[in-house]
């Protein structure tokens, strides 16, 4: 369940720096980006499941899917979109209490979500990390990841799985 899960966040994270390729008028930009990150992203997770040839195929069938949801979503999230989410994402890891949810919303396209954090704990590395639960609504589907982050050296939070 964990390993789904962390696939589910690597996704909405590559599809947050999808619009990195450039404005597009027609949207190809965001939506060729997020089926590259996310076919990244689906084929990392789809690695880690399974052994032997079994990991292989995982590994193939991630990274399809990955670039299957990662072009869907891709389409549809714009920069403003992107930017909001790692904003609120940033600041809920920084600021808010355990079981606070914090919500964004884009007015201009209607998309929207939420991050609720976990309580801090020092992880086996002495980074201070924090599990979170994440949700992006774009045209009215919601979708929900769960993940942990670790404090950086700069003071960020990057996400670990």
């Amino acid at each position: 369940m964990k390993k789904a899960a962390a696939g589910a966040v690597l996704f909405f994270f590559a599809v947050s720096l999808a619009g990195c390729a450039g404005p597009g008028q027609d949207g190809l930009n965001k939506q060729t980006g997020g089926a590259v990150l996310g076919g990244i992203g689906g084929g990392l997770i789809g690695s880690r499941i399974g052994s032997g040839r079994g990991a292989v195929i995982a590994t193939i069938a991630g990274a399809v899917l990955g670039g299957l949801l990662g072009s869907a979503v891709g389409k549809q999230l714009d920069e403003r979109d992107r930017l909001m989410m790692a904003r609120e994402t940033q600041s809920t890891l920084e600021t808010a209490p355990s079981g606070r949810t914090t919500t964004w919303r884009n007015p201009d396209t209607g998309a929207q979500g939420t991050v609720t954090p976990r309580p801090a704990y020092q992880a086996s590395s002495g980074q201070q990390c924090r599990e979170f639960q994440q949700t992006v609504t774009v045209g009215g589907k919601t979708e929900q990841a769960y993940g942990t982050a670790c404090r950086q050296p700069d003071g960020s939070w990057k996400i670990v799985q």
